[in-house]
């Protein structure tokens, strides 16, 4: 794991000024879609056939989540 942590560092040393803001873009726009497809798949583990969710319940549960980051 230091070995990816050190070549990230690297990497950001390497970026532009102006291309930080882009790079975070992506880059948290992938940390999003990481942590919403862990939650998929928690949820597929321990999701029984009763836990079922409306449509208005589901979208609350989804601005909670992308509130958190």
């Amino acid at each position: 794991m230091n070995l990816l942590r050190t070549r990230i560092h690297h990497l950001i040393d390497q970026l532009a000024d102006e291309d930080v803001p882009t790079t975070w873009e992506v880059v948290h726009n992938l940390y999003c879609d990481f942590s919403m497809l862990k939650a998929i798949e928690e949820t597929k583990r321990s999701q029984q056939p009763w836990d079922i969710l409306t449509q208005d319940e589901a979208i609350r549960q989804l601005m909670y989540w992308g509130s958190e980051t």
